[in-house]
C-alpha cells in the first residue's frame, strides 16, 4: 500500500480529512464541570486532526478522580459541550468524547459528601494518585483513598450511567463516544484478576471479568448505535497498579472478537511505554489485527515514521497523538512538513489558569515572531 496519512479517507464509518487523531488528555479547566467558550477555542485550535477525542468526561458525580473535569450528566454540561462540537465541526473535524469512570483511582475529597470511591473490589491503589485536596485544603496530587466494592446492582447502574452519558453526548453534537477502558480505571479494574476478586457474575472467568465492559458497550450501542460507539484499551499496561496476569493475551483476544462482532466505530489502543509503564510486546499489534477486523487507532510514542509504517502495512488505521498536541496546536502541519515541536510544560497540564491551555503559537507564528523587521 501507499497511503498518504495526511489525505482524506473513509475509515470504517469515519469520514476524516486525514488519519491523524488527537488523543484524549485531561486538562482540568472546568471548575463547575461545564465546558466554556475557552474550551471551544482550545479544541478548535487543534482541528488539523481528522478526529479529536476529548479529555475524559465524567458520567456521574461519583465517577471523577480529578478535580475540575467536565461531565455529561447534566443539561448544563450538554449545553456547554455544544459550543465545543460546533467549533470543531466548523473546521471539518470529527469529534468523539471519552466517557470516564475512574473507579478506585479517586479520593474522598473529590467524591460527593466525602464518600469512599467505588471500585471492582475494596483493594486500594495505595501508591497511585488522584488530583484532589490534601488535608490542608490545598489542591494537588493525593494518594488514592481506600475504595468500596460495588454491589452487583450498582455495577448495572454504572452501565446505565455510561449509556445516559452517550445519549447526552449525541445531544451535545458529538459524532460518537469512546469508553475509557484503559489506564487502570474502572473498566480495566474489572478486567484484571489481581484487582477483581469478585464472586458474582462480574468476577472469576475471562467472560465474567469482561462482562462489565461488554454490558457498557451494549448499553451505549442500544442508546446511540454501534457506529457511534468506540473504546480505548491498554493491553499489558500497568498504570495505577494493575499487575500483569497469565491471561492477558487471552483476555484481549476474547474482547477483540466480541468487539469485532459488535461493529463499533473503532478500537483505540494505547501503548503505555510512553507513560513510563509496560509497553506492548513484540507482535501483539499484529496478532490483534488478526482478531479484530474493524478500525484500530494506536496512541503512545507515535511519530510520523512509525505512523506511516503501521498504517501502510495495515496494522493500524489511524495514528493518535496526545501530549504533542498541547503545545503544538498545529501538530498535523508540523508532522507533514517535518517542522520541530514545541516542548510541553507539564506543570501546566492541570489547573484552572489559561496559562498552558490557550496561547500556544503555531510554527508559522513562531517563525514570524523571530523574523527581523524589514
Amino acid at each position: 500500500m501507499n497511503i498518504n496519512i495526511f489525505e482524506a479517507a473513509t475509515i470504517g464509518v469515519l469520514k476524516l480529512k486525514n488519519r491523524i487523531a488527537m488523543a484524549p488528555m485531561t486538562r482540568a479547566r472546568n471548575e463547575d464541570g461545564i465546558p466554556k467558550d475557552f474550551n471551544a477555542t482550545y479544541y478548535a485550535e487543534r482541528t488539523g486532526a481528522g478526529l479529536i477525542i476529548t479529555e475524559g468526561t465524567a458520567i456521574s458525580p461519583t465517577s471523577k478522580g480529578v478535580l475540575h473535569i467536565p461531565g455529561l450528566y447534566t443539561t448544563e454540561q450538554v449545553e456547554g459541550w455544544k459550543k465545543v462540537t460546533q467549533a470543531v465541526h466548523e473546521k471539518g473535524t470529527k469529534i468523539f468524547t471519552q466517557l470516564w469512570h475512574v473507579g478506585r483511582v479517586s479520593h474522598t475529597s473529590i467524591q460527593p459528601n466525602g464518600a469512599a470511591p467505588v471500585g471492582a473490589s475494596d483493594l486500594q491503589a495505595a501508591n497511585s494518585y488522584a488530583w484532589g485536596y490534601d488535608e490542608s485544603g490545598q489542591e494537588g496530587f493525593v494518594i488514592c483513598s481506600p475504595p468500596r466494592a460495588l454491589a452487583t446492582e450498582e455495577v448495572k447502574q454504572i452501565v446505565q450511567d455510561f449509556a445516559n452519558a452517550a445519549k447526552n453526548a449525541l445531544a451535545a453534537g458529538f459524532d460518537g463516544i469512546e469508553l475509557h477502558g484503559a489506564n487502570g480505571y474502572l473498566i480495566e479494574q474489572f478486567l484484571n484478576p489481581a484487582i477483581n476478586n469478585r464472586t458474582d457474575e462480574y468476577g472469576g472467568s475471562i467472560e465474567n471479568r469482561s462482562r462489565f465492559l461488554l454490558e457498557a458497550i451494549d448499553a451505549c450501542i442500544a442508546a446511540v448505535g454501534a457506529a457511534k460507539v468506540a473504546i480505548r484499551l491498554t493491553p499489558y499496561g500497568g498504570l495505577h497498579e494493575l499487575p500483569h496476569y497469565d491471561e492477558i493475551e487471552a483476555t484481549y483476544q476474547y474482547l477483540a472478537s466480541e468487539l469485532s462482532a459488535r461493529k463499533i466505530a473503532y478500537l483505540h489502543i494505547m501503548d503505555q511505554k510512553s507513560r513510563g509503564s509496560f509497553g506492548l510486546p513484540d507482535g501483539f499489534l499484529e496478532r490483534l489485527r488478526t482478531w479484530y477486523d474493524g478500525v484500530i487507532i494506536l496512541a503512545g510514542g507515535m511519530d510520523r515514521q512509525k505512523s506511516e509504517y503501521l498504517i501502510n502495512v495495515g496494522t493500524i488505521d489511524i495514528a493518535a497523538f496526545g501530549e504533542p498536541f498541547i503545545a503544538n496546536p498545529d501538530l498535523v502541519e508540523r508532522l507533514q512538513n517535518n517542522w520541530p515541536f514545541t516542548p510541553p510544560k507539564r506543570e501546566l497540564h492541570y489547573g484552572l489558569t489559561m496559562k498552558g491551555y490557550l496561547g500556544w503559537k503555531t510554527y508559522k507564528e513562531q517563525t514570524l515572531a523571530y523574523a527581523p523587521d524589514l
